[in-house]
């Protein structure tokens, strides 16, 4: 019985993985300690964080005045919501990794697993915008 082989695609996937969840979990843990330190004024005051915290995400986000969506890219200055960044980033991770594979899926002829990666690509970019909604929460 010979051993499993990963392909040139997996490897490349795995390592693009790895590289990015890792960079993007250092983002955040410093984009953290830049909030937490106070090197950056928050948007929500600290000692009313504790109290919105008790509140549904909705009233959350009507008193500390911060619209649903992509929004929060125009306050991005804000400690409080630059810790969205590597959040933002650890999420785009697979669409990375995908992209990458495409070639990797033409040059070994899989065009199967191109169509695939590209339609992944297509509803993660979707979802990711907005402009896909659903279940009315």
């Amino acid at each position: 019985m010979s051993p499993l082989k990963a392909s040139e695609a997996q490897l490349f996937y795995a390592k693009a993985l790895n590289r990015l969840t890792l960079f993007s979990f250092a983002t955040l843990i410093v984009f953290f300690l830049i909030y937490i330190l106070g090197i950056v004024s928050p948007h929500v005051p600290l000692d009313q964080v504790s109290q919105l915290w008790t509140q549904s995400s909705h009233l959350y986000m009507q008193a500390a005045n911060i619209q649903p969506g992509w929004s929060w890219v125009s306050k991005v200055w804000y400690g409080d919501i630059l810790v969205y960044v590597p959040i933002t980033l650890l999420a785009g991770v697979t669409i990375v990794c995908f992209l990458g594979v495409i070639p990797k899926f033409l040059k070994s002829k899989e065009y199967i697993l191109v169509v695939i990666a590209i339609l992944e690509v297509v509803v993660l970019l979707g979802a990711a915008s907005g402009l896909l909604q659903g279940g009315g929460h």
